[in-house]
């Protein structure tokens, strides 16, 4: 047997197959250059619409990536089919087999960050832009695709969370409302009178322009603490979060000064002491000291 003669012969049948398809890869190549372009011209008339619509801004690139994906698809379904004559799309799928079971468990985790990131573009909560917290991650969204989610931290750092942790676990949305309720606790000595001090905090809140006045304001008298009598202030403010911090600076600052002016006094905090005795940190910083 001619071994050589085989090769040159299997080498020769190839050269002319691969001849005689080479028209049948060039539509194929043309398809998918036609197909580029229709998913570009497709992805800017859903554009077109969807702000004419005036949809949310996740909606909107919901609509643009499946639109593109859908294009693409069936680009390539018909590309393959040109060039080769013998594919089909059910042939396909039946020949893979079990292949195609282990495609699914190896591909599981894309699939599910898939179908939830289509879910989270669906609903009407958390769009980009909001503060939210989910599992210890805090920040805003930037962006949303089909598999996850740009969040960008207070302090600037980015993270990208797959869209299956956000859709399977509870999401704190921080700015779902213009406004949200803050508090803080404002003590006073045991010898204050608690109505006056408790007038001079309202009028304070009343009279600070950060602060809602569509909302309650509410003071009220919580808990006898160590060495004062403390009160629960709440307020309403802007739910953005440096507006939430300024806000509640300028209001413990406002409600020192009127203390102050008042001659209500703002008590240190007692500690206790190792014999279970309370005495004034200034005390017992000074028994260190001298130790």
């Amino acid at each position: 047997m001619n071994y050589i003669k085989t090769l040159q012969a299997e080498l020769h049948s190839m050269a002319i197959g691969m001849i005689q398809s080479l028209p049948s890869l060039a539509i194929a190549l043309v398809i998918l250059i036609v197909t580029w372009i229709l998913a570009r011209s497709a992805v800017r008339i859903a554009a077109r619409i969807t702000r004419r619509a005036e949809l949310r801004d996740d909606l909107k690139q919901l609509v643009e990536t499946l639109t593109r994906l859908t294009i693409w698809i069936v680009g390539i379904v018909i590309a393959l089919t040109v060039a080769i004559p013998s594919f089909t799309p059910a042939g396909a799928f039946a020949g893979l087999g079990v292949g195609a079971l282990a495609i699914g468990f190896a591909f599981q985790d894309i699939f599910e960050n898939f179908l939830a990131g289509v879910l989270i573009m669906l609903r009407d909560k958390m769009r980009i832009g909001d503060v939210v917290e989910c599992e210890g991650i805090m920040g805003k969204v930037e962006h949303t695709s089909l598999r996850e989610t740009h969040i960008r931290h207070l302090s600037n750092e980015l993270t990208v969370v797959p869209n299956s942790l956000l859709f399977k676990n509870p999401v704190k949305i921080l700015t779902d409302d213009v406004m949200r309720r803050n508090e803080l606790v404002v003590g006073v000595s045991y010898d204050t009178d608690l109505d006056h001090a408790l007038k001079v905090i309202r009028d304070t809140l009343g009279a600070t322009p950060e602060i809602s006045k569509d909302r309650p304001i509410d003071v009220f008298a919580q808990e006898f603490n160590a060495s004062s009598v403390d009160f629960l202030v709440r307020f309403w403010c802007d739910s953005r979060p440096r507006d939430l911090r300024e806000t509640k600076s300028i209001v413990i600052m406002a409600i020192k000064r009127a203390l102050d002016e008042a001659k209500i006094e703002i008590p240190f905090p007692y500690v206790t002491h190792t014999f279970k005795q309370s005495v004034p940190v200034e005390k017992v910083r000074d028994e260190h000291e001298a130790a």
